[in-house]
């Protein structure tokens, strides 16, 4: 192997790691509609170093699946909603969560396997990430609102950083990404990807503190 391929191994790595750690961290502070999508992020990533060791066709066609269920649905809905108990919604019952899950698998499903969509898809992927973009602006709004300023600005490289990578993953070519062990776009996006899972985190658990001390956050 390569100097490169064991820096996108070790980028995979971290992503797989935070996203299953942090996803387990979610169920614990009972919020399975985060924890399901971050989980979703780590088998993805799992798949991504078995494939990569491997070549395995099966890995690759469930790393391929996941990360299109993560960008369309996974992401921009599952995970929204999950956080917005957090930003002043009320907490979905266990049949509404279920419900939401299996819709946006049925959908991510579609939109992966389709190939009618198969030149709208990176264009879908595209609004459904600025769609999650605007939402963490509000994200971002709301920690300022409490005096979480240090959360803030990490929300703030969390969404510059996720969103850059967003809008090149299917339009740009990083010049060098062949080659350059570095500057190539699996190494760049996964660590973005893992710091995106820590930072939000985070930052749901200022929020969650500030709405439990004034009295917002529902419980079930």
């Amino acid at each position: 192997m390569d100097f490169r391929l064991y820096c996108i191994l070790f980028s995979c790595s971290v992503f797989a790691i935070t996203s299953l750690v942090y996803g387990l961290k979610f169920l614990k502070r009972r919020n399975p509609l985060v924890g399901f999508e971050w989980l979703a992020l780590g088998i993805s990533g799992v798949n991504v170093i078995v494939f990569l060791l491997t070549g395995s066709k099966v890995s690759g066609e469930v790393m391929h699946f996941l990360d299109g269920f993560s960008r369309g649905f996974g992401l921009p809905i599952v995970a929204v909603i999950g956080l917005m108990e957090v930003t002043g919604m009320r907490r979905l019952s266990i049949a509404q969560d279920i419900m939401l899950i299996v819709a946006a698998i049925v959908g991510a499903v579609i939109l992966v396997f389709a190939d009618f969509l198969n030149g709208v898809r990176p264009y879908f992927y595209v609004v459904m990430w600025t769609w999650l973009s605007a939402y963490l602006v509000y994200f971002i709004v709301k920690l300022l609102e409490i005096e979480e300023t240090f959360h803030a600005l990490s929300m703030l490289v969390t969404l510059l950083s996720s969103l850059a990578i967003a809008c090149i993953y299917d339009f740009y070519k990083i010049p060098g990404d062949e080659s350059n062990a570095i500057l190539n776009f699996p190494f760049l996006a996964l660590l973005t990807w893992a710091y995106f899972v820590v930072s939000i985190y985070y930052a749901y658990c200022a929020l969650e503190r500030g709405a439990l001390r004034h009295g917002s956050l529902v419980r079930a």
